[in-house]
């Protein structure tokens, strides 16, 4: 029996498209994860190839890694950001059940939400996305009812508190007005839950639509609600380097 190199846990679990490395280690500390008939500890290294490991009493093996997808869904309003769902409500899960590979979102999107909704089933690539330390902007367009103001604006731009903390400065800029309505781009450097809502909720507006187009410099474009294809190596590429923040969100 070959001996193969160690590795992390969770970072197998996330390999073999279990779950993002972040949710791999919240099964671990759930007590949900056994090595060898073991349960797991965060922390714990595996041989992915000779160890038995089981989650939920499912087992994953490291011999049967899946190729590396890397999806862009066109998440509609309506839909829940997971694979499955508790309360019966429809999840992302049944837009990419023709896809062989084992994937699952990075990130989130909330419910009454749409846009832009990465998915894949590379554990590396989900947290390198994620990760705060790589500043990777997101850009949403928002329609707020009825009218927002210069001021309402400047307290977005410059930070807001919410839920107890202070949200990151952002860039805000006007699309479109009309009577009762105006439409807004709305770049982030964070992505806390909920946040342009509660923004929005905290200045008295409305939020009537959020989509988001684009993360990074890579864009939702022309693609179909409902719809999803495969990211391009660049645009994989683009997602992973090191981000470049313009300064506006064209």
């Amino acid at each position: 029996m070959a001996k193969q190199e160690l590795v992390r846990l969770q970072k197998m679990m996330a390999d073999c498209g279990v779950a993002s490395r972040r949710k791999s280690e919240e099964l671990i500390r759930q007590g949900s994860v056994k090595v060898n008939g073991k349960i797991a500890q965060i922390g714990d290294k595996v041989d992915p190839i000779n160890d038995k490991v089981f989650v939920q009493g499912k087992r994953i093996k490291g011999t049967a890694l899946p190729s590396k997808r890397y999806i862009m869904l066109h998440k509609p309003r309506g839909y829940v950001t997971t694979m499955s769902d508790e309360m019966g409500r429809r999840c992302v899960a049944e837009l990419v059940r023709d896809i062989p590979e084992r994937i699952y979102p990075v990130g989130r999107l909330d419910r009454d939400s749409e846009g832009m909704l990465l998915m894949t089933n590379d554990g590396q690539f989900a947290n390198t996305v994620t990760h705060p330390k790589k500043d990777i902007y997101k850009v949403y367009r928002v329609t707020v009812r009825p009218g927002i103001t210069d001021e309402q604006i400047t307290q977005m731009t410059v930070g807001m508190m919410i839920d107890g903390y202070k949200t990151k400065p952002c860039e805000v800029r006007v699309i479109n007005r009309e009577e009762g309505r105006v439409v807004l781009e709305i770049l982030l450097h964070e992505g806390r839950n909920r946040q342009i809502r509660k923004m929005c909720e905290q200045l008295g507006l409305e939020v009537a639509r959020l989509k988001r187009t684009a993360i990074g410099t890579v864009k939702l474009g022309m693609l179909k609600v409902g719809d999803w294809r495969d990211l391009t190596q660049k645009e994989i590429d683009k997602l992973t380097a090191n981000p470049n923040p313009s300064g506006n969100a064209k």
